[in-house]
């Protein structure tokens, strides 16, 4: 296993996959996000910011949603529900340019 430089907690499951960050060659610099797993498919999952702005004009705040496209390494494994840390790398394909390093927690059912 490799060390990432990130203060993340590695994963327990091993994976043969080139393209993860701990047992493959793939480097994570720039940005570290927070965010929840709305969708998984493939070794891709769809990740979802919610951001709180103040609006001087109206003198109220307001929430804004993002999605960014992540890869999901095998030994990782992040399921809808999940909170997930994630990191910049290289872009991976045409929408991916982010890959899950840990799973945080998950936020369960509201309702």
């Amino acid at each position: 296993m490799r060390d990432i430089g990130i203060d993340v907690k590695p994963p327990e499951r091993e994976c043969v996959d080139k393209n993860c960050p701990f047992h493959g060659t793939l480097s994570v610099r720039g940005q570290l996000l927070r965010g929840k797993v709305v969708k998984t498919y493939g070794k891709t999952a769809v990740i979802e910011r919610e951001l709180i702005r103040y609006v001087p004009k109206f003198e109220r705040y307001m929430k804004k949603r993002s999605k960014l496209h992540a890869h999901n390494p095998r030994c990782i494994r992040a399921k809808p529900g999940d909170i997930v840390t994630i990191g910049e790398c290289r872009p991976i394909s045409k929408t991916k340019s982010f890959v899950i390093l840990e799973v945080v927690g998950n936020e369960g059912n509201k309702s």
